[in-house]
């Protein structure tokens, strides 16, 4: 299988939040207005063009933003317009449709929620090691080795949980919604779509911030390794959270190797603690939204039963 060029599949385009016209149902206005706001984060850091490069406090945004999203949808599902549309046999492939999406998305959540408990336990045995180090620096290098070949490792998850996103996302833009024979139904089936859409496009801002390279260095081994990790443009550099400890790290890493006896582990603890905080602040999200999308494929397989 071709080698994923990350920087094109993790690009995130402005998305125009194109709903049917408003209808009298009581949700809508709820629905209308959760997408405004994730609109609103869709289309920031504008200023990025080649590469989705959002901080931790905007992906935590789109994360909290996204539960509140699936309420409304929840309650849209279980009003007993959509129920009788739903419970009619000619749209029970527009149901199922919906099912292969949630079922979808919920593997990446899965698979985004294990990737952030393994990189939190990576992180915090750093933390302790630099912590009580006692002038054993071996135990130091040990645990610097033991990050890189998770960042190592979690470069294969990313790419194939990016693939798994593709494979939705381009089943959900092949649907036509003019399948549905009435605008209740074509507004819900519309609502659906647009849900897996904006979901995508948060899970790939958060596999980018999670595999972020560090910009350019020395040409050693651990270097050339994180560069590896997902391939960079030329000239573009990196300064999120991420991005920001594998520096530190290849900083400490260079001290302990010169073996001068001058090694400060203060800024790596210091970065080490930063992305911790931004880590368990993407955990909770996550674990919100995963509640979301399970309650989300619940409705959905409801309306399906007899």
């Amino acid at each position: 299988m071709a080698s994923i060029n990350a920087f094109q599949v993790m690009q995130v385009p402005s998305r125009s939040i194109s709903l049917p016209a408003r209808l009298l149902h009581p949700t809508s206005l709820k629905i209308e207005e959760e997408f405004n706001k994730l609109k609103t984060w869709d289309s920031s850091d504008s200023s990025v063009t080649t590469t989705p490069s959002r901080s931790f406090k905007s992906i935590q945004t789109g994360l909290i933003r996204l539960p509140e999203l699936y309420n409304c949808v929840e309650e849209l599902v279980h009003s007993p317009l959509t129920q009788q549309a739903l419970n009619n046999q000619q749209h029970v492939e527009l149901v199922e449709e919906a099912l292969d999406r949630s079922i979808g998305l919920l593997d990446a959540c899965s698979n985004a929620r294990e990737l952030i408990l393994s990189m939190k336990e990576q992180v915090q045995d750093l933390q302790s090691a630099l912590r009580r180090r006692g002038g054993d620096y071996s135990i130091i290098e040990a645990n610097i080795q033991a990050y890189i070949n998770f960042r190592k490792k979690s470069k294969k998850d990313i790419a194939k949980c990016i693939r798994t996103l593709q494979r939705i996302e381009i089943t959900t833009q092949n649907l036509h919604s003019t399948k549905a024979d009435h605008q209740h139904l074509f507004f819900v089936i519309n609502v659906l779509k647009e849900s897996s859409a904006i979901t995508i496009s948060i899970f790939k801002s958060l596999l980018f911030f999670l595999s972020m390279p560090v910009s350019k260095t020395k040409s050693s081994g651990w270097s050339i390794l994180i560069s590896k990790l997902i391939p960079a443009e030329k000239g573009h550099k990196v300064f999120n959270e991420v991005g920001c400890v594998d520096m530190a790290l290849y900083s400490l890493h260079e001290q302990i190797r010169r073996n001068n006896g001058k090694v400060d582990v203060q800024m790596a603890l210091k970065k080490l603690e930063t992305v911790d905080g931004s880590i368990k602040g993407l955990e909770r999200g996550l674990d919100c939204l995963f509640r979301g999308l399970i309650q989300n494929r619940v409705s959905l397989l409801n309306a399906l039963a007899p």
